[in-house]
């Protein structure tokens, strides 16, 4: 799976350059101030309430409530969650399948994206009328917020705005795809969109799961962002079976992210970019290769070591590869490596940056299952430090029978130390997040806020690598990575509610059943239908998708959920170095400019070490769970 960004489709219509008038300036940068300001908002509030908490109340030995503040945090969340797509829009950003796309012709390519808008503009336009009827029923019958007493209507105005202004960003889009198209390749476009919607259209009479199903993979198929997707699958099974009232569309919308541990998601990306942004990398890799470096394939090693670090902090696989690549691909090659073995290790190393907490995997599980974060992060740690180790064992005996020598440098407890004092502002992180919540000071949410401002304020002040040129892109990238997800997330609300509703999860179930009653063939067949997935499809997207589906089954075979979410968590990183649309693959080509094909046969035999891996955690649960038993 991977993230379409204007850079890999060569036919993205061009945004424009230099704005030429105000109008134009305004056109580019709507929701900008209105992010920055918004992500800044929540994560002041949110540290705020931590430090009001824990500090002010406990120290001067006031009391007062602080209810407000996370109420507001999570309107204003909501809020720059919905602004925020509409630049991935522009960009092309939202997470897609590509493998037919991939293949086809130029001309047929640009056809498809006439589909893709036409079917966005849909989505869109029902939620903006829907999200209207909702409002005006709210001003019907008046409700106030708990916390700060303002109508429930307020909040929920971000309906008809946010998906009013993609309707905009989305039309935007589909005039200057109609410019580079053709008039004729357009109505083409137009009547296969139309085609699409003729079982509707017709009224045919179909079972519930033949539309919900049938159209989510059409749309898989066809290149449609997965959140759009499932969004309009379920809308498109609510039309012509009728699961559940449509008027539900728009609410689900807003209460199904309308929730505190979700927000640690927006604050860990954003803590990531901010560290990245303020040099974190090259200071974490310095104190890697005072450890590592002098080893046979040393600067490998310290590569691997360095992206456990960064996991610490960053919570994203590919965010780990483009940091650590950046540096230490053209470090090994400079040394005499395989460019192709340099970013085959690094591409698997940043699977490690899903599995050592914070990863916003786990936080989507743990929301999804109603699972303890603060456990399954734990629960990831010996995985990720595992697999870690099992690429270094590799690296090292390859390494040593090509010849690929570290670095001889002088190493003494000197230069060790130099490197930890200048990386302590970095190696920090870990300590706040991990100290923060397993000390019981913090919640996930509130350690990932605490994060995100050490990690701003370190950036800014400390490191100096975020300044005035590029902290507001800085914020919008945090906003814009952040609210892919968790607008896939408010999208699967919806369709899981239909598979619920149809009692998808008990029917598969019995088909297992009827095949087997072994739980080690049941955990193998998982795995398996796993591995699969993760081939084609972005771990967060599947774990939304598939976790209602699949721990029903488990759970009746005695599997804990805490157990399933690591195993579930860690198969999916596999799929990051999953030939053919491994993200890590993608990004590790492009920092080392390699052909994608030949960098997937590099990294095969790594991919069957980290198999082992899950195979020990999967059917040793002592393994990933021994930390778990702490708190």
């Amino acid at each position: 799976m991977t993230e379409t960004t204007a850079e890999k489709i060569n036919q993205t219509p061009p945004s424009g350059d230099k704005p030429k008038n105000w109008l134009q300036w305004i056109d580019e940068n709507l929701e900008k101030p209105i992010l920055f300001i918004g992500m800044l908002a929540i994560i002041l509030i949110i540290t705020f309430q931590t430090a009001y908490r824990y500090v002010i109340t406990d120290i001067l030995g006031t009391t007062g409530s602080t209810v407000w503040a996370e109420e507001s945090a999570r309107y204003i969340f909501i809020w720059i969650s919905y602004l925020a797509i509409p630049i991935a829009i522009k960009n092309r950003s939202n997470i897609r399948v590509d493998i037919v796309y991939d293949k086809l012709p130029q001309r047929f390519q640009k056809i498809s994206w006439v589909v893709v808008d036409l079917l966005f503009l849909t989505l869109s336009g029902v939620i903006f009328f829907m999200g209207i009827e909702h409002i005006k029923m709210q001003l019907q019958m008046p409700q106030m917020t708990p916390g700060l007493q303002i109508p429930f209507f307020i909040p929920y105005l971000i309906l008809p705005i946010g998906f009013g202004l993609m309707a905009i960003r989305v039309i935007q889009d589909l005039v200057r795809q109609v410019k580079i198209t053709g008039a004729v390749d357009a109505l083409i476009g137009v009547a296969v969109t139309l085609i699409i919607g003729a079982p509707l259209i017709l009224g045919l009479d179909l079972e519930a799961l033949v539309w919900l199903f049938g159209y989510f993979v059409l749309f898989l198929v066809i290149g449609v962002p997965i959140a759009i997707a499932l969004g309009l699958s379920a809308l498109a099974t609510i039309i012509g079976a009728g699961s559940i009232p449509i008027d539900y569309v728009a609410q689900i919308s807003f209460t199904s992210i309308d929730s505190f541990p979700i927000m640690a998601i927006p604050f860990f990306v954003a803590a990531g970019v901010f560290m990245g942004a303020g040099g974190l990398s090259k200071r974490l890799l310095a104190v890697a290769d005072e450890m590592l470096g002098s080893l046979y394939g040393g600067v490998a090693l310290a590569s691997i070591a360095t992206a456990m670090f960064f996991a610490a902090i960053s919570g994203s696989g590919p965010a780990t590869v483009a940091a650590i690549g950046s540096l230490t691909i053209p470090a090994m090659v400079e040394r005499g490596y395989d460019k192709y073995f340099a970013a085959a290790i690094v591409a698997c190393a940043g699977a490690i940056g899903v599995m050592i907490p914070p990863s916003n995997p786990f936080v989507v599980y743990g929301v999804s299952a109603q699972v303890s974060i603060g456990k399954l992060f734990m629960g990831g740690i010996v995985p990720g430090v595992l697999t870690g180790l099992v690429l270094m064992v590799i690296t090292y005996f390859y390494s040593r029978k090509q010849g690929w020598r570290g670095e001889q440098r002088e190493r003494n407890i000197k230069t060790f130390s130099k490197a930890i004092w200048d990386a302590k502002w970095a190696l920090m992180v870990p300590v706040i997040i991990l100290g923060g919540i397993y000390g019981g000071y913090m919640t996930p949410t509130e350690a990932a806020a605490v994060s995100a401002f050490y990690g701003l304020f370190v950036g800014v002040f400390i490191y100096k690598g975020i300044n005035l040129k590029n902290i507001t892109e800085s914020f919008i990238e945090a906003c814009s990575t952040s609210a892919i997800i968790i607008v896939l997330m408010a999208m699967a609300t919806i369709f899981g509610n239909i598979m619920t509703v149809e009692q998808v999860p008990s029917k598969i179930a019995d088909l297992i059943l009827g095949i087997t009653e072994s739980k080690i063939l049941v955990l193998l067949l998982i795995n398996i239908l796993l591995l699969i997935i993760g081939t084609f499809m972005e771990a967060l997207a599947a774990i939304v998708i598939l976790t209602p589906i699949l721990l029903p089954i488990v759970i009746q075979f005695g599997v804990d959920p805490l157990h399933f979410g690591i195993i579930m968590v860690v198969n999916l990183a596999l799929g990051f170095v999953t030939p053919p649309v491994g993200v890590n693959l993608f990004v590790a080509s492009g920092v080392a400019k390699l052909k994608i094909e030949n960098l997937s046969r590099v990294v095969f035999p790594m991919l069957l070490a980290m198999i082992v891996v899950l195979l020990l955690i999967t059917y040793i649960p002592a393994l990933p769970l021994a930390l778990t038993k702490l708190m």
